[in-house]
């Protein structure tokens, strides 16, 4: 799959991981979900969705008891 068959909740949030800096402060869903004003499952089904259909542009991992992401296009 390619950025363009992303929906549209999954490229806003593609894009402000790109700008957002998840590898020093850590991934909040709860924050996300307040910030697109979604709930906390649709920001993780979406995070999900990122990682499966663009692997090669996101990067999840867990570090320091906090999960991690990353992304670049």
């Amino acid at each position: 799959m390619a950025i363009e068959d992303l929906t549209k909740l999954e490229r806003r949030l593609f894009e402000w991981i790109k700008k957002s800096d998840f590898e020093t402060v850590p991934w909040s869903s709860q924050r996300a979900a307040e910030a697109f004003d979604v709930s906390e499952d649709e920001i993780r089904e979406a995070l999900a969705a990122l990682t499966s259909k663009i692997p090669h542009n996101i990067y999840v991992h867990y570090n320091e008891g906090a999960i991690r992401v990353s992304a670049e296009d």
